[in-house]
């Protein structure tokens, strides 16, 4: 492990609902589930090289991935959402309705009040972790309390 490795745990666990790298800055949170739930991340890329989201992965959950959602013909419909790319400067926003982290085959129930243990994993900046806050379905994002910008 290396120091860049120490530094970055450090931070993570300073910072429980909010993830920073020297460019990325990642927060957000899940909603309750019993069997399955969704994560909803925004991710800010404050540096001067693209990167991309490749994934995620969970200790909560048997299966992680991206999805993206639309509506076509009044019918929601899931897919894939593959590597995403983060151009310098913009952010990937996910909620509800459009694109989110799937969380199937929980191994325990997600309960408001509750962090989920999550881990993006990009191209340029490897393994992200970040601990996000669980709030029931349908009620939005938490009030941070404050804004955790650059």
């Amino acid at each position: 492990m290396n120091f860049a490795s120490i530094s970055l745990a450090g931070l993570l666990l300073a910072a429980p609902a909010v993830a920073k790298t020297p460019d990325l800055h990642v927060s957000g949170y899940a909603t309750a589930g019993l069997a399955s739930s969704a994560a909803y991340v925004t991710v800010h890329n404050g540096g001067r090289t693209a990167d991309r989201l490749l994934g995620a992965s969970s200790s909560a959950a048997a299966s992680v991935t991206v999805h993206d959602s639309s509506n076509v013909g009044g019918v929601m419909r899931m897919r894939s959402a593959g590597a995403i790319p983060l151009a310098p400067g913009r952010m990937i926003e996910m909620k509800p309705g459009g694109m989110h982290v799937m969380l199937m085959g929980l191994k325990a129930p997600l309960r408001p009040g509750t962090k989920l243990p999550l881990t993006l994993r990009f191209a340029r900046a490897g393994a992200v972790t970040v601990s996000l806050p669980v709030v029931p379905p349908g009620s939005g994002a938490p009030s941070t309390g404050g804004h955790h910008g650059h």
